[in-house]
């Protein structure tokens, strides 16, 4: 391989020639572990968007002259067009401010400009990261890359995962079953009924990860080294955070306290733990799923999933809920990354938090996952989902649990001798309600109108 060397503030390094990243990339890329998660492609795109932004900010702040803002301004152009994917190598694993990954982004929009211009106008710190640091930069980028991954990704794969639950709560609106505490025969309600409750827990999740949503809107940028802003104009922050709401057609402004945003990433928290609450909701609904299609003959078989693939390599006409299990891994995962961001958000020491890079892997991680898998949930498993009314009917005929519709007649010590009665001699509640002599026949049919209870 060719090298060419460049220099930084320690020295020269060889760096290949085909490479448009320079001197402190390749040491970060020496210094660290290799083959191993590389950063997330949606922070090194909101970290362009924002050297792009910072550029025409600078330019009309008088700081730097047209043909430098232009240069830069087409790098990250033709950064955000995908032309330079390969030239982002730097693994999650490295320093906790993110600064190589900031300088892998100037170095390469540096060398993307200065190629185009055909000498060595833009240099990767005095023009492409003038006025900012990477402790303001990284996280501002970590909250613009969040905010477009759930608004491009996680926020429609909810609706589309809402819009088949209403489907389905229509379909088996009429549908009465045995209900289930406990693991245990209950009293009924509809099937519809049933899947409502699934409904509204997405919809209320949904609402608490839009409101944690609005958290994230104010950006770090303006902050520099300590938050103080040192080395920028005042109101370069919040005119950075302008041109990057015109940008993305978000709402974004310069936080009034950047000291709070380079120190703590509570707002990341905040967002990532509202994840976390739909992921335990989904592992719920998916876990009913599960239970309720067990079978298809010995168990109790209320649910008929989809036959997406053979289930087994040795049993033939197995069919598993491999949906089911498949989101429910995501969930645990996603869970598991909850931890480890709120554990990354201790680690504010002094003015800086020195976790982000895990913080974003983590986030970016869960919200594509996560969107993915509900995704995949909704065609293959939802859209798909059946009644088995002839086990319904069948389940909630032998349910003992109807007696409690007697108590009021009877009482609660009447009802439950004729529930262990029934049981205890298999008989139907209308059998042992005779026998022990608590209700006529035609009382016993009067009020044993399944109907009432649900």
């Amino acid at each position: 391989m060719d090298y060419r060397q460049e220099k930084d503030s320690l020295g020269y390094v060889d760096v290949p020639s085909k490479a448009y990243w320079g001197a402190q990339t390749q040491r970060s890329l020496e210094n660290f572990p290799k083959d191993s998660e590389l950063m997330p492609d949606s922070q090194i795109k909101a970290l362009v968007l924002l050297k792009k932004a910072a550029a025409l900010t600078n330019f009309d702040l008088n700081k730097i002259d047209k043909e430098r803002r232009d240069l830069i301004v087409y790098g990250a152009d033709e950064i955000l067009a995908g032309k330079y994917d390969d030239q982002f190598p730097l693994s999650v694993w490295q320093t906790g401010s993110g600064t190589q990954t900031n300088m892998n982004v100037n170095e390469v929009i540096a060398h993307i400009g200065n190629k185009k211009q055909g000498g060595n106008l833009l240099h990767p710190n005095d023009h492409v990261n003038m006025g900012q640091s990477s402790n303001d930069t990284f996280p501002t980028a970590m909250h613009i890359s969040t905010v477009i991954n759930l608004r491009e990704k996680l926020y429609p794969a909810i609706e589309k995962f809402i819009d088949q639950l209403k489907i389905l709560e229509k379909e088996n609106r009429d549908i009465i079953k045995t209900g289930r505490t406990h693991l245990q025969d209950a009293t009924p309600l509809t099937l519809g009924q049933e899947i409502s409750g699934w409904l509204t827990m997405v919809q209320r999740d949904y609402e608490m990860i839009r409101g944690a949503e609005s958290h994230l809107h104010r950006l770090a940028i303006g902050g520099t080294a300590v938050g103080t802003g040192v080395n920028t104009e005042k109101d370069f922050g919040g005119r950075v955070a302008e041109k990057l709401s015109e940008f993305t057609g978000l709402e974004f402004t310069s936080d009034t306290n950047k000291f709070y945003q380079l120190a703590s990433k509570s707002a990341l928290v905040i967002v990532h733990s509202s994840i976390k609450t739909l992921a335990s909701d989904l592992y719920k609904i998916a876990s009913d799923i599960r239970f309720s299609s067990c079978g298809p003959r010995c168990g109790i078989g209320e649910l008929t999933i989809p036959a997406n693939e053979p289930g087994s390599s040795i049993m033939p006409g197995k069919v598993n809920p491999t949906q089911v299990e498949s989101l429910t891994m995501v969930c645990i995962e996603v869970i598991a990354n909850d931890l480890a961001i709120a554990m990354a958000n201790t680690q504010g020491q002094m003015q800086l938090n020195v976790y982000m890079p895990l913080i974003i892997y983590k986030m970016d991680q869960s919200i594509k996952l996560l969107a993915k898998s509900m995704v995949c949930f909704t065609e293959k498993l939802l859209v798909g989902l059946k009644a088995n009314k002839t086990n319904i009917e069948k389940n909630l005929e032998k349910s003992l649990m109807l007696v409690t519709v007697l108590s009021p007649h009877i009482g609660y010590d009447k009802a439950s001798q004729i529930a262990k009665n029934a049981y205890k001699k298999n008989m139907t509640l209308k059998e042992s309600t005779l026998e022990l002599g608590y209700l006529t026949e035609e009382d016993f049919d009067k009020f044993m109108k399944i109907e009432d209870m649900i």
